[in-house]
């Protein structure tokens, strides 16, 4: 099956959860573990990639041993094109709508895509906004970050990620921001699109992934949780909460 219907499959029975991992943050060994350890917890796909210090080494070793350890779907999340993981299941094509340097938009993409074709990986469209803090993403991707109280912005930039025909909309406050992108945000951005809504940064606690999904957020994404070696107990009651939400499609 491929990624995408995977994913439509899922949201027809409920909210998803990805965790996320960065292939700079850990040893490759630790990273399978990692993915062994969400996929026990009940994450529904594994995520690959990091704002600063992937390289097609790392990237790739870090593919190979969550491939080794788990059998959820592996989905590159990439940043730049210098770096595209052959081996994973399927890539987050993306465009960073917000970003002040045309590299972010199309540059990248323009670059990679055709080793993306040759290698037949599944693509998965996704327009990315990133939203105050930003944190390391907006720095290095130079948003020109959504304010958090500028939710007809945000609503503007997802309408035309569907219009684009991207298949998915990603909220995104940043890796370890303080406060994740607010719910009214996500509420009205879901009320605008058809597209399922995927929101990552600043998630870590059950509550607040309920809050969200309640919202509207129908993929919640976590990754700065899993970086700390004892997360088994966090990780299963956001999944739970997540889960527990009913699906919008």
């Amino acid at each position: 099956m491929k990624v995408k219907a995977y994913i439509d499959d899922g949201l027809r029975q409920r909210r998803l959860h990805m965790t996320l991992i960065d292939p700079a943050k850990q040893p490759t060994s630790v990273a399978g573990d990692i993915s062994e350890r969400a996929a026990a917890a009940g994450t529904d796909a594994i995520m690959v990639g990091g704002s600063t210090g992937v390289t097609q080494e790392n990237l790739d070793l870090t593919v190979d041993q969550i491939k080794s350890r788990c059998a959820l779907p592996v989905i590159y999340f990439p940043s730049r094109a210098d770096a595209i993981a052959k081996r994973c299941d399927a890539v987050y094509f993306m465009s960073m709508l917000n970003s002040r340097n045309v590299r972010n938009l199309t540059g990248e993409q323009r670059k990679g895509a055709p080793m993306i074709k040759r290698l037949g990986l599944e693509t998965i469209s996704m327009g990315y906004i990133i939203v105050e803090p930003g944190m390391k993403v907006g720095e290095v991707g130079e948003a020109d970050v959504v304010r958090r109280d500028d939710v007809d912005r945000a609503v503007g930039y997802a309408i035309a990620a569907e219009l684009f025909g991207m298949a998915l909309v990603y909220l995104e406050a940043g890796s370890g921001a303080p406060q994740p992108v607010p719910e009214m945000m996500v509420r009205e951005v879901k009320n605008n699109v058809g597209v399922p809504v995927v929101v990552g940064g600043g998630i870590n606690s059950p509550e607040t992934a309920e809050k969200l999904c309640s919202a509207g957020a129908d993929i919640i994404v976590t990754g700065t949780l899993v970086e700390n070696g004892d997360f088994e107990s966090s990780l299963e009651a956001i999944i739970k909460a997540v889960h527990g939400c009913a699906s919008h499609f």
